[in-house]
């Protein structure tokens, strides 16, 4: 009982463990899917990318000059020069007039009012660059403020939504997990041939259903029984201890419900079930009605809109052992049934499902690979308030608190004699590991 978590100490961080997953939704699930559809899916779109990627686009000339933002200076300059070019332009190419005397009228009187007309026009032009200026910064302000009220409105809608809808979409997160795992004293190395599917499952508590204990890595080609072998529960502790740890359990995904029976004394736990569904059909069609309107359903459907009422699926059994992942039909995000010690049931949720990296370990031997493990809470003892507890006592008349932790020099001081024999028995006594 010493051991909360199994192989834990055994993890020397060695190796990282990259982390991806698409955007969620909590509380919704994906069609259904399998495996191998994903993966040529998946390896269709990424040659269809490979093959635009290799395309040559040096015909193609785009220009960015569109998108330069001008500052007050630049803009000035350029008014400036437009100005001082345009009356270089005109000194330099005077009118034609068509008669001489005209002309040379025109030149005297020009001479007389030269001064004053460059003066007026040069004025009259800066003017209107000026205000041209002024137009440009005038419409640059307006598009930035735009954007900023654009900005502002998003963020407002976005806090909306958020205290209209209490669960929104939330990424899995995509950088690279510090679990990592040792392969070091593995003695085999079984090479994972790509392309392979990586499944993350999560592991939720068996009282408390919101809570999960444990989120795992396990290959679309291993079976159900190498997941079944790194979940851990403090009940098999328990049932180990009392001496009626029993080795049968199940998992029900989907339709198909799947038996553990590798150790001759296991017994099939879903054999009762099954007689049940066969021989009562009506109960269990309405049974069934009543699972698919509960609270999540009601969810989707506000979501969704409405959907037309689902027949009782035709179950049916195929052994953990004979039967792989890549085997199963799944919806990523619906929740699965995991079964064991005779009626503790634990919540399984296939979270994630990418092909394999080249960052992931590439040994078969390593899967299923823990990710995440709920850390265990240990309560110390009441009297010494030193040592971890190793009892816990109800209804004790000579405890300040009930139910009441003790180590063991503490329960021995007060609850026994010299030797070994109980002082009073107006209590109840349970062997304590970890809440």
């Amino acid at each position: 009982m010493e051991r909360s978590i199994p192989e834990a100490a055994e993890c020397d961080l060695s190796i990282p463990i990259p982390r991806g997953g698409p955007i969620y939704v909590p509380n919704m699930v994906g069609p259904s899917t399998r495996v191998p559809h994903f993966q040529t899916c998946l390896l269709s779109e990424l040659r269809n990318l490979e093959a635009e990627l290799s395309e040559d686009f040096s015909h193609l000339d785009i220009s960015v000059d569109d998108l330069k933002i001008f500052t007050e200076d630049d803009l000035m300059d350029m008014a400036l020069k437009e100005v001082f070019q345009g009356r270089e332009n005109d000194e330099n190419h005077p009118p034609l007039l068509d008669q001489p005397n005209a002309s040379r009228f025109g030149e005297k009187k020009s001479n007389r009012k030269r001064k004053g007309t460059n003066d007026s026009v040069l004025e009259s032009d800066c003017i209107e660059k000026v205000e041209q200026v002024v137009r440009i910064k005038q419409k640059q302000e307006e598009d930035k403020a735009s954007v900023k009220l654009h900005s502002f409105d998003r963020r407002i809608n976005e806090a909306v939504h958020k205290s209209t809808r209490t669960e929104r979409m939330r990424t899995l997160r995509s950088t690279s997990s510090t679990r990592k795992v040792n392969t070091a004293s593995l003695q085999e190395h079984l090479p994972v041939l790509y392309p392979e599917v990586v499944l993350s499952v999560e592991v939720y508590h068996n009282v408390r259903k919101g809570t999960k204990i444990q989120e795992l890595l396990v290959l679309g080609g291993q079976t159900l029984t190498a997941l079944r072998d790194k979940i851990f529960c403090s009940t098999d502790q328990v049932m180990h201890k009392a001496g009626q740890h029993d080795p049968s359990g199940y998992f029900l995904i989907e339709d198909v419900f799947c038996p553990d029976l590798r150790d001759p004394s296991a017994i099939d736990l879903t054999r009762p079930i099954l007689d049940w569904l066969r021989d009562s059909k009506e109960e269990a069609q309405k049974k069934w009605e009543y699972i698919i309107t509960g609270e999540l359903q009601k969810k989707q459907k506000a979501i969704m809109g409405e959907k037309s009422a689902s027949q009782l699926p035709h179950f049916r059994s195929i052994e953990m052992h004979k039967i792989r992942f890549c085997d199963l039909s799944f919806q990523l995000g619906a929740g699965y049934l995991y079964c064991h010690q005779g009626d503790c049931t634990h919540t399984l949720v296939i979270r994630d499902m990418r092909l394999i990296h080249p960052e992931d370990v590439h040994n078969r031997a390593v899967y299923p690979i823990i990710t995440f493990q709920l850390k265990l809470r240990f309560q110390k003892c009441n009297v010494c308030k030193i040592f971890r507890a190793t009892k816990v006592t109800v209804d004790d008349k000579w405890t300040p608190e009930n139910p009441c932790y003790f180590c063991d020099e503490c329960f021995s001081l007060l609850h026994q004699a010299d030797d070994g024999t109980l002082l009073y028995t107006d209590f109840v006594e349970y062997d304590y590991n970890h809440d």
